[in-house]
Order: structure tokens, then C-alpha cells, then sequence
């Protein structure tokens, strides 16, 4: 109805349930409600009667229920805890939601985000360029080859010709999957080392059935750390899906129980994961692990003493 209101200068009461799909009746609570949302809309009665915007009152561009508004505060407050793009961002967006806001749905969402907390355990987001995120974005929906300047983790830089079959936002981080030409292999990027993004003219099709999610935490498992490991669990797989995320391991079931296979730089965090799971569990490789349980254990009975 605001919208509307906005495009014409008057409307009668008629007109505007037939556009709106709904009774006279509604039309009036509509207008109400914009009254209590601090727009004045002009009620005229009569056989000529309708409804217009109070002459040389300037809309906002933007206006939200209450519901909508909250949701867009959430997904602000949501986003600048996670991280991945610039905090000055969020806090740029959320000033100018404030401003757009009727008065009193601006108390509202104030109080919200004065008084509201979160218990997420995320680590520290690293931020990514808004237009670096957006071009693959875009090329990913578009099916159009983008080139990439890229940095590797040693600081090596290279040029790519990719085709991205999603973005995937993960602890913290963006990454792009797909089809890298250089390596000739579907290939998973983090974004933040994404120096240029340009979109080129070459297409392509996403290959049926692949997920982009589920490619990207199988990815970040199977990154090469010092130690390779397998571990036996006497439990179930769906017990063990619920405790370890794909992102850390890939699990299989066996006749003996649930295979894990993972990597590891340090052999003393694995070990204080495995004991912190809490399942009977039997070590395949490596032996050293062994020792790093062994270590573990004598540093608990060592402080249960002391």
C-alpha cells in the first residue's frame, strides 16, 4: 500500500483493495498502521473519498515491519560476530537501517541490538572484499568464467581461470569451489586470498548433483597437515557425524566400528581429542600417537594429584 501511495498521488479505498488483493476494510487497517508507523496518510471520506500521503512529507526509501526489521538487524549483528566481510560494513548498514526507520520501530530495534548476545564459538572471521564476493557470486548464478588473481598461503601469486560452482561460508571464512583450468581439477579457494576477480566471457555448466558445501568441507579435511591419522571409534556413524564435522575428518563404517581418517600438524591436540570424545577407540596409524596418548594421560593423573 506504501508503495502505492508513493507512485500516485491519491487512490480511492476501491482501487486499492483491488490492487491489494483485499477488502475495503483492510485497506482502512492498513492505513492505520502506517499511521502508528509514524506516516501520515490522509484518509478522505466520501463517495470520492480514498487515501494520500500528507502533501510535502518526504518517504524514506526504505520501510520494514517489525518482523522484517528485526530480521535485518539479526542477520547485521549475525554477520559482523562471524565475520567475513568488512566490519565497517555492517556497522555502515545498520546506522543506515536506523536512520530509514519510523521512530518508534527505531526504539524497538535499538533495545534489540543494545541488549542482545550471542553464544556462538566461532573463530575470528577473516574478511573478504564486498566485490570480490559479489563477482563470484555472480559468475557462480551466471555460469561465466571468471579470471582470478590469487595469493597462496606461502605469499605466491598466480593468475586462474575459473569456473565457480558456489560460495560457501565456513568458520569464519569464504571459500569458492570449483573448476580451476590451471590445475585442470575441481579446486576450493578461500576468498580472502583473492586479490581481482573479473568476470570473462566464457560459460559453463555446473557438473549434475554436486554440492558445493559438502566439496568444500571435504576439502578442508583433506588439507595436508604433518600427520596422517586413522582411528577405530566404537560407536555409531551417526554418533560420531554429530560429534566430529566433516570439516575435521571423513568417517566410514566398518565391521569394526567407525573409521576415522584426518590429518594433523600436532599430534597432542589430536590426542586431546580423542580423549575428549569419550569413545573406547583403537589407534591404526600413526604409532607416535600412542606416545602423545601416553603424555596426555600422565599430565592428568599428574594434576588429579596435585
Amino acid at each position: 500500500m506504501l508503495e502505492l501511495l508513493q507512485a500516485n498521488h491519491f487512490m480511492s479505498g476501491a482501487a486499492l483493495a483491488a490492487r491489494l488483493g483485499v477488502h475495503e476494510r483492510t485497506v482502512r487497517r492498513y492505513a492505520g498502521r502506517l499511521g502508528d508507523l509514524g506516516i501520515p496518510v490522509v484518509a478522505e471520506r466520501g463517495r470520492h473519498g480514498g487515501y494520500r500521503l500528507m502533501p510535502g512529507y518526504k518517504l524514506p526509501p526504505l520501510m520494514f515491519t517489525d518482523e522484517e526489521a528485526t530480521a535485518m538487524v539479526l542477520g547485521l549483528l549475525a554477520g559482523r560476530r562471524l565475520g567475513g566481510l568488512a566490519g565497517e560494513a555492517t556497522e555502515s548498514a545498520l546506522a543506515k537501517v536506523r536512520r530509514v526507520l519510523p521512530a518508534a520501530l527505531r526504539e524497538r530495534v535499538l533495545a534489540l541490538q543494545e541488549n542482545l548476545g550471542f553464544t556462538l564459538a566461532a573463530r575470528q572471521g577473516v574478511a573478504s572484499a564486498a566485490d570480490v564476493v559479489l563477482t563470484l557470486a555472480a559468475a557462480a548464478s551466471e555460469g561465466r568464467r571468471v579470471r582470478l588473481r590469487y595469493l597462496s598461503w606461502q605469499g605466491a601469486g598466480s593468475d586462474r581461470e575459473l569456473d565457480p560452482y558456489g560460495l560457501v561460508f565456513h568458520s569464519g571464512r569464504w571459500y569458492v569451489t570449483g573448476f580451476d583450468h590451471q590445475s585442470g581439477e575441481v579446486r576450493t579457494f578461500r576468498v580472502d586470498r583473492v586479490r581481482s576477480a573479473e568476470l570473462g566471457t566464457a560459460s559453463f555448466a555446473v557438473p549434475g548433483g554436486f554440492d558445493p558445501v559438502q566439496h568444500v568441507t571435504r576439502s578442508l579435511a583433506a588439507v595436508p597437515y604433518a600427520h596422517e591419522v586413522e582411528v577405530v571409534f566404537h560407536t555409531t556413524l551417526e554418533e560420531a557425524r554429530v560429534r566430529i564435522p566433516p570439516a575435521v575428518a571423513t568417517l566410514t563404517e566398518t565391521d569394526e566400528g567407525v573409521l576415522m581418517r584426518a590429518r594433523a600438524e600436532h599430534l597432542g591436540g589430536m590426542a586431546r581429542m580423542l580423549a575428549g570424545l569419550g569413545w573406547a577407540f583403537e589407534i591404526r596409524r600413526p604409532d607416535d600417537l600412542r606416545r602423545a596418548i601416553r603424555d596426555l594421560a600422565a599430565d592428568l593423573v599428574r594434576l588429579a594429584e596435585t
